[in-house]
């Protein structure tokens, strides 16, 4: 009977989270007069057995990573219906642009980008000093004017392994850590730089389970962020956010987190990987 239950839970699940993206009741912000659409181009269920590159880019398009972690495609993979993107060290040091690169890690950008909507995805992150991200960014390349400039929209950045005493970096463990950045203002342009974020307590590590993270992009003006459905915060970011911007799930290594002295890959391969179960973007349209 219990099994039974668990099926019929996840049915309804998989059938209700394609209407929706995924609220606790009465924390659906729905405007009246409008539903949710969701955007096929920049959604993915990860059941297949490869990455669907019409999709995703997987090589860093131009960005190769942070050293000393270096972009590998080949971290990057379809399995047991998740997106993966493993954490690994490199058998000796490669040198690429001046910068020398130690560990692997992976990314994966949107070819689609938009603007205003809900982006979500239910993550589970690795238990290394590196990264498992969720976040949004233009290309400044494709701006014009005072709008060549870049905004991004950090919705999940953890770490499973702190080794840093930095106080900021403590929560990057067990928070959904959430941010909006404006920054690369061209001189004379009336847009401020600067950086407004948001925390919500996991009661547990990001590396312990899956959990999704959730930002309603509602305007140029607002931002709402929700975890496992729950609404939590809403951050007003420091310049115009209306600008069209590209989805990325990214692992890779900060500055203020080093490496640890024995490396830090150590850990089965499960530990080392990032897993992202789906991810979903939505627009909202007349209903």
């Amino acid at each position: 009977m219990k099994f039974a239950t668990i099926i019929l839970f996840v049915v309804c699940g998989v059938l209700h989270a394609q209407k929706s993206p995924t609220f606790v009741q009465g924390d659906n912000p729905l405007p009246q007069g409008k539903k949710w659409k969701l955007i096929k181009n920049m959604s993915d269920e990860f059941k297949g057995k490869k990455i669907d590159e019409s999709k995703w880019q997987i090589s860093g398009q131009g960005w190769i990573g942070r050293a000393p972690g270096l972009f590998l495609a080949n971290n990057v993979s379809v399995a047991d219906g998740n997106l993966k993107i493993k954490t690994t060290k490199l058998p000796k040091p490669v040198i690429k642009r001046g910068k020398t690169f130690t560990h692997g890690g992976g990314y994966v950008g949107s070819w689609k980008g938009m603007t205003y909507g809900y982006y979500e995805c239910r993550m589970k992150a690795n238990k290394t000093f590196m990264s498992s991200t969720f976040w949004l960014i233009n290309e400044r390349s494709k701006e014009k004017d005072c709008d060549k400039r870049v905004i991004e929209l950090d919705i999940q950045e953890a770490i499973g392994q702190v080794t840093t005493d930095k106080p900021f970096a403590q929560k990057m463990k067990n928070h959904m850590n959430s941010n909006t950045h404006s920054r690369g203002i061209k001189e004379g342009c009336d847009f401020e730089k600067g950086s407004l974020g948001a925390k919500q307590s996991l009661n547990e590590n990001a590396s312990d389970d899956y959990h999704i993270y959730g930002v309603w992009w509602k305007n140029k003006d607002e931002v709402l962020f929700y975890l496992d459905g729950k609404f939590h915060s809403k951050v007003t970011p420091p310049a115009d956010f209306n600008l069209v911007m590209y989805l990325r799930m990214v692992v890779e290594t900060y500055d203020w987190n080093p490496v640890p002295f024995d490396g830090g890959m150590n850990g089965s391969l499960e530990d080392r990987t990032t897993n992202y179960d789906w991810v979903r973007s939505w627009r909202l349209v007349n209903d």
